[in-house]
């Protein structure tokens, strides 16, 4: 089952409009995988959108759940994203637990989940990009184990560079990422912070952290790019040297992710897609890193788990999926309350 010609160009112009480090990754693929590629990075965006601007979160994200499911029957949504992703699943024989874990992230910002540990952020990290991560290798045909930790060991460090990135602008939206042992390490109250984010040595060391935890998961990344086949290799180099830069330009800032956002320039993101060739060209010559074989992280394990050949597939996870939709409706709950309470003081108030 192959994407229509039509819905693959809506996908290209979805990606190219609402991520462009992708967008600029993927012109090194193949269009084996390119396409594909497009097709799955739209539908995540689009569900990402779906979630983030619609006030009733847990309606969303079961609006999700059930997308998910009529494309993996072979009924999806009449729009481009979903024909596109259903056509992708039926094609690459997709494993049901990647993008399940990908919505579980989503349903984690839907309320609001807050992180006790840097473990824990990476958890969060597994689902919303790990999990593309892994989906992407099985994209380009390929299901051995230590590859797919390495590819989850890339989407981790890219998201948490992305954290690092735009500590300011989560917090201008009320969101917090990192991780509550490190503010209270610093004394930094979470919802102060919230109040009037500011930077600040402490804010910017945790941010230097962030980074110096993703440069390390980049690393060691870097040795599975050997592992996949040799046409894909520049675009995935590009992809780990394009995110890499975001960090640099944030540590050129000093750390300052409140007052600035990093920006890669289009001039280097073409040197650094130029140097991913070169590179990638390297690997095809150079013996194996034994670094390839390094276990994954425990938090993404469960992914290796699913997608790698010969292994079980994870079923959907009833009882997390339940407990999330009840903290949704719990939330819901309360925020209306609080508002029929407002309404009541207001009468009151004019009554005085």
């Amino acid at each position: 089952m192959s994407i229509a010609p039509a819905d693959l160009e809506a996908c290209r112009a979805a990606i190219r409009h609402g991520s462009r480090s992708f967008h600029a990754a993927s012109m090194l693929l193949p269009a084996r995988v390119r396409d594909p590629a497009l097709a799955l990075y739209a539908f995540c965006r689009l569900a990402d959108d779906a979630v983030d601007l619609d006030a009733r979160k847990p309606a969303a994200v079961r609006a999700l759940h059930e997308r998910l499911d009529r494309a993996y029957a072979g009924r999806p949504v009449d729009c481009a994203a979903d024909r596109a992703f259903a056509a992708m699943v039926a094609e690459h024989d997709m494993p049901r637990a990647l993008p399940e874990a990908l919505l579980d992230g989503f349903a984690w910002d839907a309320v609001g989940r807050r992180y006790a540990t840097l473990s824990d952020l990476r958890a969060y990290a597994a689902r919303v990009a790990a999990a593309v991560g892994a989906m992407m290798t099985v994209l380009m045909g390929v299901r051995d184990a230590d590859a797919l930790a390495r590819a989850c060991d890339l989407g981790v460090a890219m998201q948490l560079t992305n954290i690092a990135r735009d500590v300011g602008e989560d917090a201008a939206e009320g969101r917090l990422y990192l991780p509550l042992d490190w503010l209270a390490a610093a004394g930094v109250d979470p919802d102060t912070f919230l109040a009037d984010p500011r930077p600040t040595p402490a804010i910017a060391d945790m941010v230097r952290r962030l980074l110096s935890e993703a440069r390390q998961l980049y690393d060691r990344a870097e040795a599975g790019i050997a592992a996949l086949p040799v046409a894909a290799r520049p675009g995935v180099y590009a992809a780990r040297l394009i995110y890499a830069e975001i960090g640099v330009r944030v540590r050129d800032a000093g750390y300052d992710s409140l007052t600035r956002r990093a920006v890669t320039s289009r001039g280097r993101k073409v040197a650094l897609a130029f140097e991913a060739v070169l590179r990638a060209g390297a690997v095809s010559v150079m013996p194996r890193s034994a670094v390839l074989h390094a276990p994954p992280l425990p938090e993404t394990a469960y992914l290796v788990a699913a997608a790698s050949r010969g292994a079980p597939r994870a079923v959907a996870r009833a009882d997390t999926i339940a407990a999330i939709f009840a903290d949704l409706r719990r939330q819901d709950a309360e925020r209306a309350s609080r508002f029929r309470a407002g309404r009541l003081a207001g009468v009151a108030a004019g009554h005085g």
